[in-house]
């Protein structure tokens, strides 16, 4: 076994120092209730191009046919003037009016050629909604890939924004990074609402989703690091359904607004109220740790015991006096860690696990955000309630997937989740067209495998590759994994090509995801494994210790927030 470093050794003593005062006492619960309010209103600017770029229901204004100042969707004499696909006016084609077309004959099917089609400049539309698909002139088939491209270029902001907002959060600290990202991202997403040209509105998109891309992860690693390790998971567990809960106030809003522009203003103003956190919440104890801010430790220590009625010793604050410095115990891990690499380089069995974990990773995250994206369009007239059920159902998954990940074990669990969620995509394209709640129920079925999915599948990656490389390696599959969530905003493009097309791709990946599972390790009560050697013998393992057991807890914690 590898000794123990004096940072672990300082992060234990921390641990046992925050159950001794209480592991979730009362100022653990007013700093957690801040962080949760920061993360619902991330979540709520960070998912809100579903609602400002969404395609509408429409269809071509017929000249004299259409009143000039004003006129309703439906008609008495639409379908003279308009060819229907599956009992719906198309949106962009129109029959041509004969030449000799009148408005007095009222539209009658005789003055219409329905051998000739035209397109149409000039359009009608279902409702109050008002998307930039009206801004900026993107309507018909041609231009829904500018629609689905918001969603893209929002998650490429967020891939470039967490590799700048990783080196901030390590050299500035997780407070300043959260408040400082969501301050601009604020201001980003104002500006957005008022841009004049579709570019722009791009551009303000990408900063938008970079500037705040760290924001999630500082407020999860600050709400779970101040709690004992009994809390963790389920501090853990709530933070992630707070953003659930974000989704469900967004598409709330949206619902009663449904105009763009009011949207983006009520979602982003108040996030401005996070400067305010500047005052309210203390900075992490561990980052303070890693720089040797012993002073600033002391203080929030101090403050906690007092807002809790505990008390703590200067025996126990001594501790926290060890400083990391040892530098030659740094360079002998880092070539460790560096043979390490060439020696999981050469193993067949750790590179294959590789492989099926990036799969499994880019499967999880297109499934998650293309479900949630797609679940906008399952139902005429039903899309924000749809969308609003889609993010509910991630909290009772959050929720069940820590019970049966400890009772029936990771591998069964993860298979199970991908298999639910392909069958459920399945039985919704088979589902009669008149079934509203038989197909809900199949969605929502499939979103609730495909989270239970995600959360289990960052505890089984972290569990069966060596201690060494364990953060490298889940760090590669983090990054594939971001991958399927920029594919995701796409996928309403294959609906033009058949209309199912989108859930059988859903089907397909979950599917192909849950046979590379059983290929994986049952890591339940096993040892984390420290070297390659015991990482290829991981299911010959001996059963894990009570501190191997919160050590994976912590991993879990730690990359569970990569997924927002």
């Amino acid at each position: 076994m590898v000794a123990k470093s004096n940072t672990e050794n300082v992060d234990h003593s921390l641990d046992s120092i925050l159950s001794n005062l209480g592991d979730f006492g009362k100022y653990q619960i007013y700093v957690f209730t801040l962080i949760c309010v920061a993360v619902t209103m991330h979540s709520m600017v960070h998912i809100s191009f579903v609602f400002t770029a969404m395609d509408l229901d429409y269809r071509c204004k017929v000249p004299d046919c259409d009143s000039a100042d004003k006129t309703t969707f439906f008609q008495p004499w639409l379908s003279n003037a308009i060819p229907y696909t599956s009992g719906h006016p198309e949106k962009c084609s129109m029959f041509a009016p004969h030449k000799n077309f009148t408005k007095s004959d009222n539209c009658s099917v005789t003055e219409f050629n329905t051998d000739l089609i035209r397109r149409c400049d000039e359009f009608v539309y279902n409702g109050e909604e008002k998307t930039i698909l009206q801004e900026f002139d993107l309507q018909c088939d041609n231009n829904l890939w500018k629609l689905t491209l918001v969603g893209t270029i929002n998650n490429i902001g967020q891939f470039f924004g967490l590799f700048i907002s990783g080196f901030m959060s390590d050299r500035y600290g997780r407070k300043k990074l959260l408040i400082w990202g969501m301050a601009l991202s604020s201001i980003a997403g104002c500006i957005k609402a008022f841009m004049p040209t579709y570019q722009l509105f791009l551009l303000f998109e990408f900063l938008d989703a970079a500037f705040g891309s760290g924001s999630y992860i500082c407020g999860f690693v600050l709400g779970v690091e101040l709690v004992g390790p009994k809390k963790r998971v389920l501090t853990g567990t709530i933070i992630s359904s707070c953003y659930a809960i974000g989704e469900i106030l967004l598409a709330t809003i949206a619902w009663m607004v449904q105009s763009w522009r009011p949207l983006v203003l009520i979602c982003y103003i108040p996030t401005m109220l996070i400067m305010s956190y500047t005052w309210l919440i203390p900075e992490s104890i561990r980052w303070n740790l890693s720089k040797g801010n012993i002073k600033e430790c002391e203080k929030t220590l101090k403050k906690l015991a007092k807002v809790n009625g505990k008390t703590i010793s200067d025996k126990e604050l001594e501790v926290l006096k060890v400083v990391v410095t040892d530098r030659t115990e740094s360079t002998e891990s880092l070539g460790k860690s560096q043979n390490l690499f060439i020696d999981a380089l050469k193993s067949r069995i750790i590179m294959l696990r590789l492989v099926s974990c990036i799969f499994c990773w880019i499967t999880c995250a297109f499934l998650f955000y293309g479900l949630t994206l797609n679940s906008v369009s399952l139902f005429v007239g039903y899309k924000y309630l749809d969308f609003i059920l889609t993010a509910l159902v991630e909290v009772p998954a959050y929720f069940v997937c820590n019970f049966v990940m400890e009772k029936y074990g990771r591998k069964k669990s993860l298979f199970v989740s991908y298999l639910l969620t392909g069958l459920a995509c399945l039985g919704f394209i088979y589902t009669p067209p008149g079934s509203r709640y038989g197909g809900l129920a199949m969605y929502l079925s499939g979103k609730f495998g495909a989270t239970a999915a995600f959360t289990i599948l960052y505890v089984i990656t972290s569990e069966i590759f060596p201690t060494t490389l364990r953060h490298t390696l889940m760090g590669i599959c983090s990054t594939f994994g971001r991958f399927g969530s920029m594919i995701s905003p796409q996928i309403p493009l294959l609906a033009q090509f058949w209309k199912p097309l989108p859930l059988v791709s859903f089907s397909i990946m979950s599917l192909l995801a849950a046979l590379l599972t059983i290929s994986f390790p049952e890591t339940l009560h096993k040892k984390l494994p420290d070297t390659v050697k015991e990482a290829e013998d991981i299911g010959k393992a001996l059963a894990v210790s009570q501190s191997q057991v919160v050590l994976t807890d912590d991993i879990q914690q730690q990359y569970s927030v990569e997924k927002f």
